[in-house]
């Protein structure tokens, strides 16, 4: 039978044309990592320069000989040039491999030669860092800094090469060559496994189902009439899928470059006038302090999108009452491309208060079209989706991994759904609640205790800057929770006082045992509580503390 519908691909090659042939006049402005007058240098471009110079270096990096398949690999901030390999490399049939800078050498080490990444594009900040490891990537044919010549840099790293200079070999003909919708075009390690990280190939069609299906009213939700800062850094699982989107619906794009402090983010947005901003839950703390310092209402910013990790309860009303700002919360993981949920509200929730509406809004969301959600128990019974019963939560959707990059075996379960390694709850409406991770949960004499309703309470007092909980050892009820926290600087809070404050917001069996206070929490490669150093420094303090 002939089709009767016209059948195209669903390819990154799609969208960048799209930007580029309707919306080619909108801006994308980047704050470059050079500085001009001691102040940051902001380039302004636009969709068609974008997709103009991604076809220059997809055909520059095919003369360099990386060829379809290969892995391009980039250590950047995000700015106009990473974006621009975003496009030239996946639509050029390639790779693009984004590492986050923040891992330690010998992690990057290792991604970089398990990819068998071909060639390195990073920024002026990592010269030192590249230069470092150069000797140590067997596979990297071509190291490029993304920017002009740079002498102090090649007399760093041997045969360094630049990218303005790559661009202008290019051939001025070059055509994106046809794709299979299946073909791979992007990869992200994720460090959310146990031992080596794991790498996660997203393919074209994927990455444009993601970016159709995150977009809906009820997700993102971002149109040609938006100004959009991500925050969320472009290594960190594409940025959210950001990028892509922008180029879809073909909005003026804000890159903020290195500068990611309050103050810097503050100014940007009201420059530029950013409507919507996307990031974690430190980037938008630190943003209300410089708020608050520099009496900036932020007029143009009318929603925020948190991820990455819980955020405080206050935050939601800090942004709404002072700021007139909708703080929408949302769940992903590397393995989600990464969008799982999105807190939005329903037509019902209309009547309710802007408390209660605020309090539903703590939880991570109701999936958009194109991902499942359920329950398991330990032997695998699906668990009623009530509410209350907690389980394992497992996905399933169009978007989701099926196997990690080059492992033999698949990451699902045997009827096809991937364990996040999350517990959860999921009431009728899909609205689901993170109440932790597995091995996070604590189980004190076969009870559940949440860490992360424990760590929300505390960072709500007044006089604490971060907090986290762990599970402790104990002689009787075998684990309890022990409240580890950081002092907002000049603050003395007493361990009474942080015990005292969990009265009425918990039941009196769920109170931690003891406070310890720290001047910092150790943290990993995307801004998250490494609460594996916590336990294993703090794991004894009950039993050591215990009288003989």
């Amino acid at each position: 039978m002939n089709n009767s519908m016209i059948h195209q691909p669903l390819t990154i090659t799609s969208l960048i044309e799209h930007a580029s042939r309707y919306h080619g006049q909108s801006e994308i402005v980047s704050v470059e990592t050079s500085r001009v007058d001691n102040q940051p240098d902001v380039v302004r471009s636009n969709w068609r320069t974008v997709s103009d110079n991604s076809k220059k270096l997809a055909s520059a990096l095919g003369k360099l000989g990386v060829a379809s398949g290969d892995r391009v690999a980039t250590i950047a901030w995000n700015n106009r040039r990473h974006l621009e390999l975003y496009f030239g490399v996946a639509c050029g049939g390639m790779v693009c491999h984004t590492i986050n800078p923040r891992l330690f050498p010998e992690q990057l080490i290792y991604i970089i030669n398990h990819a068998k990444d071909k060639a390195l594009f990073f920024d002026s900040t990592f010269v030192p860092l590249v230069a470092k490891l150069r000797d140590k990537l067997s596979t990297v044919e071509n190291f490029v800094l993304m920017g002009p010549r740079d002498e102090d840099a090649a007399a760093q790293i041997e045969g360094l090469k630049f990218y303005d200079e790559l661009l202008a070999t290019a051939d001025v003909n070059y055509q994106w060559p046809p794709l299979d919708e299946n073909t791979p075009s992007s990869l992200c390690y994720t460090s959310g496994t146990t031992g080596n990280p794991k790498g996660v190939l997203f393919e074209h069609r994927t990455t444009v189902l993601h970016s159709m299906g995150g977009n809906q009213p009820d997700g993102l939700s971002i149109s040609a009439t938006d100004t959009v800062l991500p925050v969320v850094p472009m290594f960190h699982v594409n940025a959210w899928g950001v990028p892509y989107v922008a180029a879809a619906v073909g909005c003026k794009l804000v890159l903020p470059g290195p500068g990611l402090d309050g103050a810097s983010l503050v100014n940007l947005i009201d420059n530029e006038k950013v409507s919507l901003a996307l990031g974690v839950p430190t980037i938008w703390q630190g943003l209300l302090v410089a708020l608050r310092e520099s009496g900036s209402k932020v007029p143009s910013l009318k929603r925020t999108v948190v991820g990455g990790s819980a955020l405080p309860p206050s935050m939601i009303t800090d942004f709404r009452d002072n700021y007139d700002v909708d703080l929408i919360h949302a769940w992903g993981m590397t393995e989600m491309s990464p969008l799982g949920t999105m807190n939005q509200l329903l037509q019902k929730h209309a009547a309710l208060s802007p408390d209660e509406q605020a309090e539903l809004r703590l939880g991570q969301g109701r999936p958009p079209y194109g991902v499942e959600m359920r329950l398991v128990d330990d032997d695998g019974k699906i668990l009623p989706t009530d509410g209350e019963t907690q389980g394992s939560l497992q996905v399933r959707g169009h978007w989701i991994v099926d196997t990690y990059y080059l492992e033999n075996k698949s990451a699902l379960t045997k009827d096809g759904w991937f364990d996040t390694g999350d517990i959860a709850t999921i009431d009728t409406d899909g609205y689901m609640i993170i109440r932790d991770r597995a091995k996070d949960i604590i189980k004190s004499g076969g009870e559940w205790i949440s860490t992360v309703e424990l760590e929300n309470i505390a960072v709500a007092h007044p006089d604490v800057a971060n907090a986290a909980v762990i599970a402790a050892r104990h002689e009787k009820w075998d684990e309890r929770p022990v409240l580890i926290v950081v002092p907002i600087d000049g603050k003395n809070p007493t361990e009474e006082q942080l015990l005292t404050f969990y009265s009425g917001k918990v039941a009196a069996w769920q109170v931690p045992d003891k406070v310890l206070f720290v001047e910092s929490l150790p943290l990993g490669g995307t801004g998250k509580i490494l609460k594996s150093e916590l336990r294993e420094q703090f794991a004894n303090v009950l039993i050591e503390a215990a009288p003989a």
